[in-house]
């Protein structure tokens, strides 16, 4: 009985679709159930990715959907019917817009056909790193107003003076003589070229041995530390990825359009 029973409602979904494949007709014209589907998937989408939208609708919003596919339909009839699609403007409107469809389809496969491999990612991410990456420095300072009251503290600092204390003691700038006199993480050209240049040439640890000038005064300067500024792979992934596919495409194009015949 289950047997038959499994066949008879096998017998039932065959020829459902009869029906089901099409939400409504409009003047003899059916309009695919397909479509509606895709008008309610693209509209819950941006519901739920609203603030507060919570779960969509679904019932609601696919009556909605079906009241505006008819609505559309109807426009659609009345407009052929007047000629409106024959007019010059609308046709070259109508024409681009299906180029449009056609160019995202056609990119949309392509990306799905060629897929980016992990290394073609790595290979990507180490030549973008090598062309973009900047060093970061960790540097403290001590900003004094002349040339030898820097002297002084770089005598003190060899007779065994602590830079964090003489950065609070005697440094004059007020953003971070209180913290030791240390700076931000930053690239070598946010400060100015005096002072930059001799804090890149310091090795980690090293404290100048000459005052540096500077417009603000004369400085002390101590490199606490160096690192990459280009972040890891896990982070940029994505856009790496992205990255390939745009290459990949382009070279394709250029391909295509060297193969066709453009007059």
């Amino acid at each position: 009985m289950k047997k038959i029973a499994s066949l008879l409602l096998a017998g039932l979904l065959a020829s459902g679709p009869l029906y089901a494949q099409n939400i409504a007709k409009v003047n003899g014209v059916a309009i695919p159930t397909s479509r509606a589907d895709a008008m309610v998937n693209q509209l819950a989408s941006q519901q739920g990715q609203g603030q507060g939208q919570g779960q969509p609708n679904l019932p609601q919003l696919r009556e909605r959907v079906k009241d505006q596919l008819i609505t559309y339909e109807l426009i659609s009839q009345e407009a052929s019917k007047s000629g409106l699609s024959k007019q010059p403007d609308v046709a070259m409107q109508l024409d681009l817009a299906r180029q449009t469809v056609l160019f995202r389809a056609f990119l949309q496969d392509y990306v799905k056909k060629n897929p980016v491999s992990d290394a073609d990612i790595k290979t990507k991410y180490d030549a973008l790193k090598a062309e973009q990456t900047k060093k970061e420095y960790l540097a403290r300072h001590i900003l004094v107003k002349t040339e030898d009251e820097a002297k002084a503290v770089i005598t003190k600092l060899k007779g065994g003076a602590k830079f964090e204390d003489l950065a609070k003691q005697q440094s004059i700038d007020p953003s971070n003589k209180d913290k030791g006199g240390v700076l931000d993480w930053a690239p070598a050209d946010v400060y100015d070229p005096d002072f930059s240049k001799v804090m890149v040439g310091l090795a980690k640890g090293q404290t100048t041995d000459t005052p540096v000038k500077t417009r603000f005064g004369w400085h002390v300067i101590r490199l606490d530390d160096v690192r990459e500024s280009f972040p890891p792979l896990d982070q940029v992934r994505p856009q790496v990825t992205q990255v390939v596919q745009q290459e990949r495409i382009t070279k394709m194009l250029e391909e295509m359009r060297a193969k066709a015949k453009i007059e």
